[in-house]
């Protein structure tokens, strides 16, 4: 778990959502991690939409996976791009195609590491080389405070891990939360 330098976080989020994130990358109970899941999904704006989503008995997931393939399409065709930066818009829409079959068949864990790469590739898309640069979080808490705190939420999470499907589906869901409203 990391936190910024100077831990800048902190002037952005209370002490529970910081508290919130460290036990959601550590726990393994289903219960805590929804928890911790809803207490950040808050810090992002979205505590009462999320709690349906948190909740796998409700049907709430398969809009949310339908507007964040929309909205991120939008995102990805209307960014400007240079000419060299076309071929990464046409992987990251092929790649996020492939995502959405994934979470539509319920495999969280197999989307885990892919949902990351296509984060990281519509960030870049949006930002260019700027997302690239170490002060890039500091950076986006600055000029966005809701996108920066979206921003130290996925560059909190481990690229590698082995969770489970609930917890994965937790992680995964908030973030496509966030980029499906954003």
């Amino acid at each position: 778990m990391h936190l910024m330098k100077g831990d800048l976080i902190e002037q952005f989020l209370d002490s529970e959502s910081i508290q919130a994130m460290h036990s959601l990358v550590e726990s393994v109970e289903e219960n805590e991690c929804r928890s911790c899941a809803l207490t950040l999904a808050q810090a992002l704006g979205a505590s009462e939409a999320f709690k349906k989503i948190a909740d796998p008995k409700q049907d709430a997931e398969n809009r949310l996976v339908t507007s964040f393939h929309n909205n991120l399409v939008l995102l990805i065709q209307k960014t400007w791009v240079e000419k060299s930066d076309e071929e990464l818009k046409a992987q990251v829409l092929y790649h996020l195609e492939e995502f959405c079959k994934q979470l539509n068949a319920k495999s969280y864990t197999a989307s885990y590491a892919p949902f990351f790469s296509i984060v990281d590739d519509v960030v870049y898309l949006m930002f260019g080389q700027q997302s690239k640069n170490k002060d890039f979080e500091e950076y986006a808490l600055r000029i966005d405070p809701e996108f920066g705190i979206f921003w130290w939420y996925v560059k909190s999470l481990p690229r590698e891990a082995r969770w489970s499907e609930a917890k994965s589906r937790l992680v995964i869901l908030l973030g496509m939360y966030f980029l499906a409203n954003y």
